[in-house]
């Protein structure tokens, strides 16, 4: 889109570039993201890693940001690890509702006591953080409950309920193939974040009509997050997470983001012609 374009190019004017780690093939959109991190007021992170080649982009990737609600990824994947394992089932009722009921309440709609009563279920903040750390994800912390969490005071920098862009991407990758949970799992897990209400302003946004996407957004006073996946047309996958925290426009930085990371990979699988590997 023309105007994208404009947008990137006055960004390039802007200070230095944000520090950034990517595959050598993606030096263009690693530039167009610095410049976009550099010319907003907000402070932000972005990981992308396509999920057949490997190759990947990241821009202060390193750095904790508050997950906020997407930390209900990582809840969503604990409790359907336990169902691969025989110890719970989807069918399985929790304070007189289902547990379908709860993840789609959850995930779609972002409902904070669904939430909170899945949280309990598979053990807590303390077990979803050490399922995550048994199962080799490092970088994803997390301490408290959703309530909790909106009830403490607002620290948009406290590193406790955090995760870095690429460790939100890692665990992001170890989901879709098949590492934490089952692919059955899998792609019920998919299902849900593709009917995601929230966040229509954020990573969905400037991407092509109809382009496949599977997220989950997180928000706080101050902070918008967007972390899932989005297919491309020759059917490469794009695990993708963004965070943005203080000042201002934040859903608008995540689109365009969102949009240079898919044109960038797109130009990158449409020449040299690189055939889509079978997804695992």
């Amino acid at each position: 889109m023309r105007y994208i374009a404009v947008f990137l190019s006055l960004l390039a004017f802007v200070a230095a570039p944000a520090t950034a780690a990517s595959s050598p093939d993606l030096v263009s959109v690693e530039q167009q993201l610095s410049s976009l991190v550099s010319g907003s007021s907000a402070d932000v992170g972005i990981a992308a890693v396509d999920l057949n080649t490997g190759e990947s982009v990241s821009i202060k990737g390193d750095t904790p940001f508050p997950m906020a609600s997407t930390v209900k990824v990582a809840i969503a994947a604990l409790y359907l690890s336990q169902v691969d394992h025989g110890q719970k089932s989807l069918d399985d009722t929790i304070n007189g509702q289902s547990v379908r009921t709860l993840m789609n309440r959850m995930l779609i709609y972002s409902d904070n006591h669904a939430a909170d009563i899945l949280f309990k279920d598979v053990g807590g903040p303390h077990a979803v953080h050490s399922w995550l750390v048994d199962n080799g994800v490092h970088g994803v912390h997390v301490d408290r409950t959703i309530a909790q969490l909106l009830a403490a005071k607002r620290d948009l920098w406290d590193t406790r309920d955090s995760s870095t862009p690429k460790a939100m991407v890692d665990l992001l990758k170890r989901i879709y193939k098949g590492d934490l949970i089952s692919l059955q799992s899998r792609n019920y897990l998919l299902d849900v974040m593709a009917k995601c209400h929230t966040g229509r302003n954020r990573m969905k946004w400037l991407l092509p009509a109809g382009t496949p996407v599977e997220h989950k957004t997180g928000t706080l006073n101050g902070l918008a997050d967007d972390v899932g996946f989005i297919s491309m047309p020759d059917g490469h996958r794009i695990a993708v997470a963004i965070f943005a925290r203080g000042g201002s426009d934040r859903p608008r930085t995540i689109a365009v983001a969102a949009r240079a990371i898919y044109d960038g990979f797109k130009s990158l699988f449409s020449w040299p012609f690189r055939p889509a590997l079978t997804a695992q």
